[in-house]
């Protein structure tokens, strides 16, 4: 595996060679694309040149050590540290998702369950809001229809990633293992006999795609217009302001009304279709990779329960991964971290051993 290092480090010197010159940064496009490259490269080449230094440390200590125990005694260490450095490398040389520099469109959707289902979305949106505020993203609600009794029915939000974030984390790096089923099971507040119940809502999480990364002709899609109404039917305003878009080529329809102006709701509903664009496509090259190198994670069937919420034992168990804890309430507040860690984990250590078979 380390001997593709040294062709990434001739790429890497002929990068800051380009960027050296003033005339690449006249395109601006092409001299991001580079910086990108380039920064993605970096630790890859600084940890490679520990792990050579710490051999070459190793085996002065063992030459020194023949005659001297002190030396001798440095060997164990310098060992530990290079296996430590070896794994990092490992890790930083597994292949990188693409869109891990991302943001996202994050939408959650009530399931069967009525009333109860909605009121666990909201809690779902809540949760990821403040984990958001915790890790320093920032949040926009594109459009959400909300349940009479406060919950909602369906809600799309925009969460994006501090400006100068490391390459490879932006949200979508951490925010891609939450789609699926999420259940829970609690005793709902409609419940008046105190019974438990078992409702469901769906996340589905998309990488915020560019105009540029999806083509849309103007005759591909079909733009309808509709008075916007809230919860029990009634209406909010009194124009045509809510829009709904159908993409015919794939059938895929958006439609946004939260906004008072029509064109605000076309431009979020527009951000929206493109997302769920660029996810149909990256799925559709997954499909046509061997699975040797698809994330066990990743590919987890979107229509499975991937997570229970189980209010009387206030536990939280993820069924990809087998993380389990009993600290439900601080999660539903926004502690996600270990439990996405844990998928995180999982993930590249499946690429890790798809890796090892050569594949």
């Amino acid at each position: 595996m380390f001997e593709a290092v040294e062709e990434l480090i001739g790429e890497h010197a002929d990068l800051e060679k380009q960027l050296a010159d003033p005339a690449v940064h006249a395109d601006q496009a092409n001299a991001r694309k580079l910086n990108k490259r380039y920064a993605e490269l970096t630790p890859i080449i600084a940890t490679y040149r520990s792990w050579r230094q710490l051999g070459d440390d190793i085996g002065t200590a063992r030459e020194l050590g023949a005659d001297d125990p002190d030396f001798a005694a440095e060997v164990k260490d310098l060992e530990k540290q290079r296996d430590e450095v070896t794994e990092r490398l490992r890790l930083l040389l597994v292949p990188r998702d693409p869109s891990d520099d991302k943001d996202v469109i994050l939408e959650v959707k009530a399931g069967e369950g009525g009333e109860e289902s909605a009121l666990f979305a909201g809690d779902l949106l809540r949760m990821y809001l403040r984990y958001a505020e915790r890790v320093g993203w920032k949040t926009e609600i594109l459009d959400a229809n909300e349940s009479d009794l406060g919950g909602y029915k369906d809600v799309q939000v925009v969460v994006k990633a501090k400006s100068n974030h490391e390459v490879g984390q932006g949200v979508w790096a951490r925010m891609k293992y939450e789609g699926g089923v999420h259940r829970v099971q609690r005793v709902p507040a409609t419940e008046s006999q105190g019974r438990i119940h078992t409702s469901a809502a769906g996340v589905l999480v998309t990488p915020e795609a560019e105009e540029v990364e999806v083509e849309i002709g103007p005759n591909d899609l079909r733009i309808d217009v509709y008075r916007s109404s809230g919860p029990g039917g009634q209406s909010v305003n009194t124009t045509d302001s809510a829009v709904r878009i159908t993409h015919l080529p794939s059938g895929l329809v958006v439609s946004c009304q939260n906004e008072k102006s029509q064109l605000q709701n076309k431009e979020s509903a527009m951000r929206i279709l493109r997302s769920r664009l660029l996810a149909a496509a990256q799925e559709e090259a997954e499909k046509e990779a061997s699975d040797a190198r698809r994330s066990q994670v990743r590919t987890v069937d979107r229509s499975e329960r991937i997570r229970t919420y189980n209010f009387p034992e206030n536990r939280i168990s993820d069924h990809r991964v087998g993380f389990k804890a009993y600290n439900l309430d601080q999660v539903l507040d926004g502690d996600l971290d270990a439990m996405i860690q844990a998928c995180v984990d999982a993930d590249s250590a499946a690429k890790l051993a798809a890796a090892g078979d050569g594949s």
